[in-house]
């Protein structure tokens, strides 16, 4: 904790120990288990509230609202699932979270998921169209599905026999 505070405070005298920022990083953030569980929790209940604003009859009329709703719609369904992703990292710690991102198995998952986040962003602000905002979310949703289900044992093998199955 030390660590963090000089680092903060601006008085770090640099890297003398010869470890690298990552693990001078991870060393400065360790939490007891309590907090951890803590943090999982705050983050994991955010993104299910921003969640069930979004999914609300509310929420998804807010899509349509002129000027402002398109906005409101893409922060909330991105900040959902922005505290989901960070309720994981309170858990394992942000070396490990990366780490299992950017397995081979989840990582294109991973890439899909962080680049339509960023595109939904983009279409709410930049572009302002609520169609590509839409489009995004779907494809936000989709790709945190697939990556949520690589957690899972043989869970994407038995969607893909489910969804084969079916056609």
């Amino acid at each position: 904790m030390d660590k963090l505070k000089k680092v903060l405070s601006g008085n770090d005298d640099g890297n003398t120990d010869g470890t690298g920022i990552i693990e001078r990083a991870n060393e400065a953030s360790t939490l007891a288990w309590g907090t951890r569980v803590k943090g999982f929790i705050v983050c994991f209940v955010l993104g299910v509230f921003c969640s069930i604003l979004v999914r609300a009859s509310m929420g998804s009329c807010l899509l349509w609202v002129p000027v402002v709703g398109l906005a409101v719609f893409a922060v909330l369904y991105s900040v959902g699932n922005i505290c989901a992703l960070a309720s994981t990292l309170f858990l394992i710690g942000p070396c490990r979270q990366l780490k299992t991102m950017c397995a081979k198995e989840r990582a294109f998952a991973t890439a899909i998921m962080l680049v339509c986040l960023v595109l939904t962003l983009c279409s709410a602000f930049w572009w302002k169209n609520n169609g590509l905002a839409l489009l995004f979310c779907v494809l936000q949703f989709l790709a945190f599905t697939w990556y949520g289900l690589s957690y899972i044992p043989f869970a994407r093998d038995g969607i893909i026999k489910l969804c084969s199955m079916c056609l």
